[in-house]
């Protein structure tokens, strides 16, 4: 979920569509999860710059494109260890 007010700021399209570029990422990101992460791929696929797509992503999201491959990553792991034991 979206944090509240992150983009006060910005005109309500151009919140629209940074929402939706960033939905693309996470979305990338559930999907890709298990492989490297690569950041600039990421930020040129949703035509941002690099440094852009971490903050906005974190204003957005609560957490780095590289903390929520990481808490990704954990869960699915832990969800193999569950039922595994």
């Amino acid at each position: 979920m979206c944090r509240p007010g992150w983009a006060r700021a910005l005109t309500e399209a151009q919140h629209l569509r940074t929402l939706v570029r960033l939905r693309r990422v996470r979305d990338r990101l559930d999907r890709e999860y298990a492989r490297p992460l690569d950041v600039l791929a990421l930020a040129r696929a949703a035509g941002m710059a690099a440094g852009q797509l971490v903050r906005e992503f974190e204003l957005a999201y609560g957490s780095s494109p590289y903390a929520y491959v990481t808490a990704r990553r954990a869960a699915v792991r832990g969800v193999a260890v569950a039922a595994a034991g």
